[in-house]
């Protein structure tokens, strides 16, 4: 009977035990159901707090960027994303859609002058940026608008402004944000060549000027590229005033160039070095490469040379390692003379010596340049440009001993030389065992028996020369030179076509005072019987008024309109 009483009773605790783990497991689970809702609540209530701050600051940012666009485009609101594609221009004028120009229209932006425009490269989710480069990838720029006639969606971008705006590789799918603004003209500008050479170019802030004129825009930190001839410069920008960003558009602008640095000198052998007379310059030129010299012949030496007391004496001193060079002489504005441009040459193997004294026609006060051409191998050298005293003859020395002279002469058959007739016999026998003549037609030259196989003449110009020289002279004369332009022609007409027919060759444009290509010839009949040239005729047909009466006239008829309206040659 106990043990029926005890089992019972056990089996009741057992049975109320398991209702208070129960009731305790619900009790637990209902208070982690409320700790999750209340969770949810929180964060339900605290997303829709941060998207109604989002909300609010994106608005202000509308605003405030509404604003700022106002404010920058005095009046008007022009704002777009559109995909960047590079197309092949001048200047910093890009091409936009057609829906631009009647979003500006609309806005009256054509009445309010030239369009300016900010341009900033959008930075796209999912790039490998980081914040370090985040300002380099996030560049911004200005440029003017060429014409509308882009796609839509895209805007057309030309090199300059695509290599300030892009300064490492391009995304896949370039997008930029294009901003109308309102730039300030500008009126001081600093720049800095990226390298040594630019000041070294004849009246080199006119050109400046000419390639600034392909241009609506400045902004700090760009890069600017000056072409003179076949070489590029790059300057960079380093201040604007009166702002960051200005107009050169019809204003005159105070423009300072500094030094390049140490640290950024190129080494490119399109760089001048000064050479003063009588000091000598070692180098070092490889096979096909340049290396370029200055002097100047002020107006002291040149009244020397004119009155043919002196002499210049352009020398050049290799080593005989198996290398060879060329000497090549021009005077500025022709800054770097080569094979096809160039006034003065010399081409003997080994060592060399260029005369030049007044009675070569284009000597002058000026300075000159002198370029050492690797023609073979690798060449140690010294140049060295001299002023050298002419020798006196004594004149009447030398008639005296004329007058001794025997009359009775006779002609060598062998020679042709006219020996007296009491000796004649005994050079004739010695001339013929010795002495051969060259039987080339116009030579005549007598030769030692010896030296004879050594002398050739050129099959095709006829020049004499020793044996050792021939192949030289064959490869610079004789080689078939190809212009840049496209033509194909030996040095001599080569040195010819580069001064006076080649479109490419450079001239000193007579209306902006620039070194430019002078171009084919102009459309203009006009133009062309005036003599000017295709660049010439462009510029030209600028207006500036006239110093008498004030009217607009192209620069080209200035002159005609001095004399027909003024009277005045």
């Amino acid at each position: 009977m106990d043990f029926e009483l005890r089992r019972a009773r056990e089996k009741l605790d057992k049975e109320q035990r398991e209702r208070k783990e129960r009731a305790k497991l619900k009790l637990d689970r209902e208070r982690k159901a409320k700790e999750e809702a209340k969770k949810q609540r929180d964060a339900i209530e605290a997303a829709q707090r941060s998207r109604r701050l989002d909300a609010i600051e994106a608005q202000l940012k509308a605003e405030q960027q509404m604003g700022e666009s106002l404010l920058a485009g005095r009046g008007v609101v022009f704002y777009k994303i559109l995909e960047a594609v590079p197309f092949q221009g001048s200047g910093d004028k890009i091409k936009l859609p057609p829906s631009c120009f009647t979003e500006l229209s609309d806005q009256g932006a054509f009445d309010k002058g030239p369009m300016y425009f900010q341009l900033s490269l959008v930075h796209q989710e999912g790039s490998s940026a980081t914040k370090d480069d985040e300002k380099e990838n996030n560049r911004t720029t200005h440029s003017g608008v060429l014409e509308f006639t882009a796609d839509e969606g895209s805007v057309a971008i030309p090199p300059h402004v695509w290599s300030n705006l892009f300064p490492a590789d391009a995304p896949n799918i370039p997008l930029v944000e294009v901003r109308y603004v309102r730039l300030s003209k500008g009126t001081y500008a600093k720049l800095q060549p990226d390298g040594i050479g630019f000041s070294d170019l004849p009246n080199h802030k006119a050109i400046l000027e000419t390639s600034l004129r392909q241009h609506a825009t400045l902004s700090q930190d760009d890069v600017l590229t000056v072409k003179y001839g076949e070489l590029t410069y790059k300057l960079r920008v380093l201040e604007l005033k009166p702002s960051s960003s200005i107009s050169v558009l019809e204003t005159d602008i105070e423009v300072d160039i500094v030094n390049p640095g140490v640290e950024s000198e190129r080494t490119d052998q399109y760089v001048l070095k000064p050479l003063a007379f009588g000091a000598s310059e070692s180098g070092l030129v490889e096979e096909g490469n340049y290396m370029y010299y200055k002097f100047s012949i002020d107006d002291d030496t040149w009244e020397k040379l004119v009155s043919d007391d002196v002499k210049i004496e352009v020398k050049i001193d290799a080593e005989a390692n198996g290398g060879d060079t060329d000497l090549y002489v021009s005077k500025h504005p022709l800054i770097f003379p080569n094979r096809h441009q160039h006034e003065w040459s010399s081409h003997d193997v080994g060592s060399k010596t260029l005369i030049l004294s007044s009675k070569d026609r284009n000597l002058g006060t000026g300075t000159y340049s002198l370029a050492v051409y690797g023609f073979k191998g690798t060449t140690k050298y010294q140049v060295s440009v001299h002023v050298q005293e002419n020798s006196k003859h004594k004149v009447g020395q030398q008639a005296t001993h004329s007058s001794s002279m025997e009359v009775d002469t006779v002609e060598c058959r062998n020679c042709k030389h006219f020996i007296p007739s009491r000796s004649i016999a005994l050079h004739e026998a010695y001339c013929s065992r010795h002495n051969v003549v060259c039987p080339h037609a116009g030579c005549g030259i007598v030769l030692r028996t010896e030296e004879a196989k050594n002398h050739v003449h050129c099959d095709k110009c006829g020049q004499a020369f020793h044996l050792g020289e021939m192949e030289k002279h064959m490869k610079v004369f004789h080689e078939p030179l190809r212009c840049p332009c496209g033509v194909v022609l030996e040095k001599e007409d080569m040195v010819q076509h580069q001064a006076s027919d080649c479109p490419l060759r450079l001239i000193a444009c007579r209306f902006c005072g620039d070194m430019v290509q002078a171009g084919s010839s102009p459309m203009d009949v006009r133009d062309r019987l005036r003599g000017l040239s295709e660049h010439e005729s462009i510029c030209g047909s600028r207006t500036a008024p006239c110093d008498s009466c004030g009217r607009s006239v192209m620069l080209k008829d200035m002159d005609i309109h001095q004399i027909a309206v003024h009277q005045k040659n």
